[in-house]
Parts: C-alpha cells; structure tokens; sequence
C-alpha cells in the first residue's frame, strides 16, 4: 500500500510540475508579445455601443503614430499618462521601462496646455460643451455650451473622453479624447486638448482608472 501511495504522490507532483512549465511558458509568450507589437491591424471598422466606427486608412499615417508598445525610460509609475505635445505622442506607462504609445494631435500655437493633471473621471459616447472661449471664437458652436452636443460619430470628442483635474480638484477644461478626424493626428489642430484615433482612445481608456493616482503630464 506505501509502495502505491508514494506513486500516487509522485504522480501528483509530476502532473503539478508540467502544469508549473505551461504556466510559465504561457507567461513567458504574453511578455515577449507586449514589449514588441506594434497595432498596425487594430483600426478596422469597430461596432461599440450600437455606433459604427469607420476603418481608418492607418496606412496614409506615419507608422510612428500607430499604437505600439516601446521602451520608455521615465521615473512615472506605472499608469501614469505622459503627453509629449512636441513629439506629439502619448504614453501610457507599463512596468519594466515600457509604454503603450499613441499618435495624437495637439492644441494650437497659443492654445496648447502643459503641466500635470489627472483622470478625474471618463465618459463613454461623452456629451460636449465647448467652453465659453471657443464659443467667442466660434459663433456657430455656442448652442452647444449650455445644451450640449450629443454622442455620435460626429461628436468632437469621439468615443471616449477621459476629463483632467488639478491638484485642487478643478477642472482644467482640457481632455483627452478621440476624434474622427484621423488625418489630425500628428498635426497641431485642436483648440488645446489631447485628441486620438477613435480606435486608440478605446484602447486607453480601457486601460484608465480614474482618481488622482491616475497622474497625467503635459510636456512640451
């Protein structure tokens, strides 16, 4: 009965062993995926939330603003979002000195914005309110300060809006958003905010837990 026993055990472990190898290889395999896939294939047509997103012609881009995980170095922490407007790139910090990089379009010359922030909260098909300065510039978006501009393809702040704070808690008025004007990204064209390929501002917000550990930094 010992004899069979101790076979049994000895069986048990082997079997909990190759599991321990599978286990490791299967990690192993995720890690060296991440830290060198670049998303060229990820800006097809997506359906979310009953609304179609068009396909991007990603390949009328420069490869350097598709989504693309790089080496990083940075003292952040991870999950914390680095905006370079000059570079005109945004960084999402992951452990190990690397970082999911986004195309984005920045705030024109007299509008652009640095400093630090964070997520305060984020919104999904988001309403928008333009503020009251762009209003003044622009007449014919004034009826959307008070009321608002619905969700919708055609929405300025596209799929997503992720809304930045100070370290006092107010709004800065400044966000990082999408825009279905894919052909912005890399140019300096929005009023001051961050802007995004839709399909890319999918990618970050679900990567985004809002909170004032969620520190964001604006450079220039």
């Amino acid at each position: 009965m010992r004899s069979r026993t101790s076979m049994m055990v000895f069986g048990l472990l082997a079997s909990l062993a190759l599991a321990g190898c599978s286990t490791t290889s299967d990690t192993t395999e995720v890690t060296r995926v991440e830290t060198s896939k670049i998303f060229t294939d990820s800006y097809g047509t997506v359906t979310d939330a009953g609304y179609a997103l068009p396909a991007i012609p990603i390949n009328r881009l420069d490869k350097k603003f598709h989504r693309q995980i790089v080496s990083y170095s940075t003292q952040e922490k991870p999950g914390t979002i680095v905006v370079n407007t000059r570079e005109r790139f945004l960084y999402y910090i992951l452990p190990a000195g690397k970082a999911v990089r986004y195309g984005i379009g920045v705030g024109k010359q007299g509008f652009s914005w640095s400093g630090e922030a964070y997520v305060a909260w984020k919104q999904a098909w988001p309403t928008w309110h333009p503020p009251k300065e762009m209003a003044e510039r622009k007449p014919d978006v004034a009826r959307y300060v008070e009321a608002g501009m619905g969700p919708g393809l055609n929405n300025p702040l596209g799929a997503r809006a992720m809304y930045l704070f100070n370290e006092k808690g107010q709004d800065t008025l400044f966000r990082l958003h999408g825009t279905p004007e894919w052909s912005s990204i890399g140019t300096a064209a929005s009023s001051g905010c961050i802007r995004l390929m839709n399909q890319d501002v999918i990618d970050l917000y679900n990567r985004v837990r809002p909170g004032r550990n969620a520190k964001v930094v604006v450079i220039q």
